[in-house]
């Protein structure tokens, strides 16, 4: 893994971007999974910017969303269906044939994670994986637990992920997540993780300690052998 100490949250932004344009202008479709939250949205701003400048180049981008709330409308304005749009399918002009995600209220969420991963077979593997780290250590909704599942899933939320700001928001709480695997994830050609904000300090800890375990989903990282972790320098004890 190579870890990249950033001195601000621009900086990690502008790096993140960086690396995403310069994979994209080597491979035009290639398959990017795309995070949600506060930790991407810098890199996603950029990445309008560089739209507005340089259209072509995103013109057969394909995105994947990497989960979502579960048991909430698709519009309601905490999805990460939502978030995406705003950020990143709309600014970019992602045409629908091009975008694949999870519905957020599906009829049989497990019926909806074996269309996902059926699509993500037939597609993938994921070129790039934008990931954020989780204040109890998840990645995407795989949450601390004595086993993890490999592909797409239903996802029983931890208190610790029903705190976070989008969900805090929402009118309308979510009963459920909806992921990608830790297989999924790590079949990835390349990953960055994204990690920014002193609330990060204990699990950023936990993390860059190397030590593997359930209990901190995001240390499976350590054993795939092309992460890129960019790290807001204030986000280390």
């Amino acid at each position: 893994m190579k870890i990249d100490i950033c001195d601000t949250y621009d900086e990690l932004s502008l790096k993140a971007k960086d690396i995403i344009v310069q994979e994209i202008k080597q491979n035009g479709k290639l398959l990017l999974c795309a995070a949600t939250g506060g930790s991407p949205t810098g890199t996603y701003n950029l990445l309008a910017n560089e739209h507005q400048n340089n259209q072509d180049i995103f013109s057969q981008l394909r995105v994947l969303k990497l989960d979502e709330w579960g048991g909430i409308p698709m519009n309601s304005s905490g999805t990460c269906e939502s978030y995406l749009q705003k950020y990143l399918i709309q600014p970019l002009k992602i045409s629908k044939d091009r975008y694949i995600g999870f519905n957020s209220n599906p009829e049989n969420p497990d019926v909806e994670c074996e269309r996902i991963q059926a699509i993500l077979s037939q597609q993938g593997p994921i070129d790039i994986c934008i990931l954020g780290l989780g204040m109890n250590g998840h990645l995407a909704l795989n949450e601390p637990d004595n086993s993890l599942h490999p592909y797409c899933h239903v996802a029983k939320l931890s208190e610790s992920s029903l705190q976070h700001p989008m969900a805090v928001e929402m009118l309308v709480k979510p009963t459920y997540g909806l992921t990608l695997g830790m297989a999924d994830i790590l079949s990835s050609k390349k990953i960055i993780i994204l990690i920014n904000g002193t609330q990060k300090r204990v699990v950023a800890s936990k993390f860059l300690s190397q030590k593997i375990s359930n209990s901190v989903p995001a240390s499976f990282l350590w054993l795939h052998s092309n992460v890129i972790c960019l790290i807001e320098k204030n986000s280390i004890e």
